[in-house]
């Protein structure tokens, strides 16, 4: 079987448990005989590496982080003060330097 991502677990004494579960419901037996022994324990619902109170919690998180994202930057921008390609020169050069190269093997082919 596959390894679930989103799941509700029971905690005793602060520590997961194996006992995982899709729905809440499946899990209340085993979770009120686990109370008996540990008055602490209580269940918590897993999702995105992170114990929540409820599935709702976790889906207005996921919501709210959504929301903060950064706007996509365009296709200029660069790291750093001026905000240009350092290699652009490089660029430059090789491209002139390219069509230069074209230019003679053309002319070498018209002479001939």
């Amino acid at each position: 079987m596959p390894p679930r991502f989103a799941y509700w677990t029971i905690l005793a004494g602060g520590l997961p448990t194996a006992f995982r579960a899709a729905e809440r419901e499946e899990l209340l037996p085993t979770f009120k005989r686990i109370q008996e022994k540990h008055p602490d324990a209580e269940m918590k619902f897993f999702a995105r590496g992170r114990l929540w109170a409820s599935p709702e919690e976790a889906r207005r998180a996921a919501e709210a982080a959504r929301g903060r994202r950064q706007p996509a930057q365009g296709r200029d921008w660069r790291p750093g003060g001026e905000h240009r390609d350092s290699r652009q020169p490089i660029k430059e050069a090789k491209k002139t330097r390219n069509l230069r190269r074209r230019r003679q093997r053309v002319e070498r082919r018209r002479r001939s």
